[in-house]
C-alpha cells in the first residue's frame, strides 16, 4: 500500500453539556480528523489532544503541526505501507503520541478497508457488543451531581465515574453511595493529588470503589506504589501509561492493580494491544478510557473494548452523552452497551455535510 498523502482537518463540535475536570473545563470539543489516501483505499483517524496542553503536553495545533511538517513526510519512504511499519518509521520523533495514534489509525483503516476486515476482528476482539460506562464531570452543587448520576443510570449506563479533586471528592462520593447504592462507582483525579494527601484519600475506601483513577503525578509512579500500600481502594493508572513498558514497570511494582487504556495517549491501538497482553499476563484487568472522541475515535475504542482483557465497563459512551450530533451516524446505548461495528475498517466514516459543518481548518499534505 502506498500513501499518496493525509488531509488534516480541525474540527470543533460543541459538547451537550460542559465537562470538567480537576483540570480544566471543556464547552467544545476541538480535534484533528485526519484523512489518509492510498493507491488501495482511504482511511480516517482522530486525535485526541486537547484544545490546550492540560491533559498531557499535546494539542491540537501542536499535533497538526508536527503531522504536516514531520511524521506525514516520513512515510513518504516506505514503499509497502502498512500500519505495522508506522510506529518504527516514526521513532525518531520523540514523544506525539496522539499525533501518531490518530496517523497509524488512518493508515489501518484505510488497510482494513482494502482487506475487507473490521477494526474488531484486526485487533482480537471477543465480543458482539461492550458494556458501557459514563464520566461525570465535577458538578456546581451535590443536588446537580445526584440529578446528573440519575439521568445517566436511567438511560442504562452500567458504571458511574465521578471527577474528583481536592474539594471536591468524599461528600460527593458519600452522596452518590447513599443514593444510588451498590452501583458500579469509581473516580477519577486526573492528578489532582500528591503524596502527603494518603490519608485524605484513605477516607474513600469505605464507599466500595471499583477503583481510584490516576490520584499522582504521570511521573510518579513510586508515589503510587507507596499510596497502593495505605489504602484498600485499588489505584488505577491512566496517565501514566504511555507504552507497553511503562505498564510492565508499574505492574511490577505494583504500582496499579488496574490500567485505563487510552490508545491516543499510547501511541495508537496497536501498542494498546500489546498493554492489552501485557496487563492480561499479569492478571490485571482493563478497559477502555475516552478523549470526548467523535464516532470515528468511539468505533475503534469499542473495537478495542471487545477484547477479552477489557475486564470493566470503559468510557465508552454513546454519542448522546457529548453530542447532539456526531460527524459520524451515532452510536447509541442499547441495554448498557454498544455494538461493536462489523463494516470494513472502523465500519463507520464520517457524514460529508456534518464533518464540512464543523471543519474549521483543512490542509493537504502530500506524501512526498
Amino acid at each position: 500500500m502506498k500513501l499518496t498523502g493525509v488531509e488534516i482537518r480541525t474540527v470543533r463540535v460543541p459538547l451537550v453539556s460542559p465537562f470538567r475536570t480537576s483540570f480544566g473545563t471543556e464547552t467544545v470539543r476541538e480535534a484533528l480528523v485526519l484523512r489518509a489516501v492510498t493507491d488501495e483505499a482511504e482511511g480516517w483517524g482522530e486525535c485526541g489532544a486537547g484544545t490546550a496542553p492540560l491533559y498531557s503536553s499535546e494539542y491540537t495545533h501542536a499535533a497538526a503541526d508536527v503531522l504536516t511538517r514531520h511524521l506525514v513526510p516520513a512515510l513518504a519512504g516506505v514503499a509497502e505501507l502498512d500500519a505495522h511499519q508506522v510506529a518504527p518509521a516514526l521513532a525518531a520523533f520523540k514523544g506525539h503520541r496522539m499525533a501518531k495514534a490518530a496517523l497509524e489509525t488512518a493508515i489501518l483503516d484505510a488497510e482494513l478497508r482494502a482487506r475487507g476486515v473490521s477494526f474488531g476482528q484486526a485487533l482480537g476482539a471477543v465480543r458482539a457488543a461492550v458494556p458501557c460506562g459514563v464520566s461525570v464531570g465535577i458538578t456546581e452543587s451535590i443536588p446537580e451531581l445526584l440529578d446528573t448520576v440519575a439521568a445517566y443510570l436511567e438511560a442504562g449506563y452500567l458504571r458511574i465515574k465521578l471527577k474528583i479533586e481536592p474539594g471536591w471528592d468524599v461528600e460527593p462520593v458519600r452522596a452518590v453511595r447513599e443514593r444510588f447504592g451498590d452501583i458500579l462507582l469509581q473516580v477519577d483525579a486526573n492528578t489532582a493529588y500528591r503524596r502527603g494527601d494518603a490519608g485524605h484519600l484513605a477516607r474513600l475506601d469505605p464507599f466500595g470503589l471499583l477503583l481510584l483513577e490516576q490520584p499522582l503525578a504521570e511521573d510518579d509512579l513510586i508515589g503510587h506504589a507507596e499510596l497502593a500500600r495505605r489504602i484498600t481502594t485499588p489505584i488505577c493508572l491512566d496517565e501514566s501509561i504511555v507504552s507497553a513498558r511503562a505498564a510492565a514497570d508499574a505492574i511490577a511494582i505494583g504500582a496499579c492493580q488496574i490500567v485505563n487504556i487510552k490508545p491516543g495517549r499510547v501511541g495508537g491501538y496497536l501498542e494498546a494491544r500489546r498493554i492489552h497482553d501485557v496487563c492480561a499476563a499479569n492478571d490485571v484487568p482493563v478497559w477502555c478510557g475516552g478523549m470526548l472522541e467523535t464516532g470515528l475515535g468511539r468505533a475503534a475504542n469499542v473495537a478495542l473494548a471487545a477484547l477479552p482483557g477489557f475486564l470493566l465497563p470503559g468510557d465508552t459512551s454513546a454519542s448522546d452523552r457529548y453530542y447532539r450530533t456526531d460527524i459520524t451516524p451515532p452510536f447509541r446505548l442499547v441495554d448498557g452497551h454498544l455494538a461493536v461495528p462489523t463494516g470494513p475498517g472502523l465500519g463507520v466514516s464520517p457524514i460529508p455535510g456534518v464533518l464540512d459543518e464543523v471543519t474549521v481548518a483543512k490542509n493537504w499534505v502530500p506524501a512526498s
